[in-house]
């Protein structure tokens, strides 16, 4: 039964579906379940903390008709703050490294959003940003912002990121799965996901265990030592700590090496027919090393973070 019309887009973002991978994750011990957060409007979970830092915003008067809203991005947040701005009648600014994937950027001007690249340090590699490379971006937002008096929204450390999650992902996580979670992960990157999901889920029950997953090069907030902060998990593990990152919240850490996050990512592909990018690649692959060795039956849950679309100038499926 189809539900009523909706007034805008921003009405789809959320509830997307929790699915079983019980094809790739068939001979394992654990069972293994994903929330396809790529199907929200713009084809990434940032839609969620898109809207909520946005009406935040509003509700703390800091927006008002015609304002200038800016924020540094991978692509994803950038791109849920263009949909969000276009329907609300914001100017938006994008501010990105040079090394994120061409079709983010694209994707950005085809919904109005003007984008401001920043080249990568040198030595840098397309695909592979590093948090050298994003502190060059902080430093352009932050003269943007002061040059137009503009809005900087901050995902990296405005609250609004994590209550986004606490207040629906992960109440939306609990009621498909019927409050039956033995293990929650997900790669870090803002945290704003992991920590408001494992917050939420932890008050509801203390005993589901929460993991972390890190680049294998880049592990540091498993107190490891990095040793090449280029990876291809886009948007995640700047090889420092983010402000939103809660220890407190957190069981465990898993890394992932480049390698297993590109198979899992084609395997998701060509055996759930979930075409999903690199970050998503690496919470199954992670997920898939867990239900081998953790009790029979226990359900594990992840996130499959962003569309394929967005890699497809990339080698993700490039046979």
């Amino acid at each position: 039964m189809f539900s009523k019309i909706s007034s805008s887009v921003l009405e789809a973002i959320g509830h997307t579906p929790l699915i079983e991978l019980s094809r790739i994750a068939g001979e394992v011990p654990g069972k293994l379940y994903a929330k396809a957060e790529f199907m929200n409007p713009t084809g990434s979970m940032k839609d969620r903390i898109a809207l909520k830092m946005i009406e935040d915003a509003e509700k703390e008067g800091k927006l008002r008709p015609g304002s200038v809203v800016i924020e540094e991005t991978s692509g994803n947040t950038g791109i849920g703050l263009a949909m969000v701005c276009a329907i609300k009648g914001y100017k938006f600014i994008a501010v990105m490294s040079e090394g994120n994937s061409p079709e983010r950027r694209q994707i950005l001007q085809a919904m109005g959003a003007r984008v401001e690249l920043v080249p990568q340090v040198e030595g840098g590699k397309p695909g592979r940003v590093t948090g050298e490379d994003l502190a060059l971006v902080e430093k352009r937002a932050e003269a943007l912002t002061e040059e137009m008096g503009a809005l900087w929204v901050n995902q990296f450390h405005n609250p609004s990121n994590c209550v986004a999650h606490y207040e629906t992902t992960a109440q939306e996580i609990w009621q498909q799965m019927d409050g039956k979670i033995d293990y929650f992960l997900d790669v870090v990157g803002t945290s704003g996901t992991f920590t408001g999901i494992a917050s939420a889920l932890k008050d509801k029950d203390s005993k589901i265990q929460c993991w972390a997953v890190e680049p294998a090069t880049a592990p540091v907030l498993a107190g490891k030592p990095v040793t090449n902060p280029q990876h291809v998990l886009q948007g995640s593990s700047y090889a420092k700590v983010p402000d939103l990152w809660n220890s407190q919240v957190c069981d465990g850490y898993l890394s992932v090496t480049d390698g297993e996050a590109v198979r899992a990512a084609r395997r998701l592909a060509t055996e759930e027919g979930l075409f999903c990018g690199y970050t998503a690649g690496g919470n199954v692959a992670a997920a898939l090393r867990l239900a081998g060795w953790c009790d029979p039956g226990a359900r594990i849950v992840t996130i499959l973070c962003d569309s394929g679309m967005k890699y497809l100038s990339t080698d993700l499926f490039k046979v």
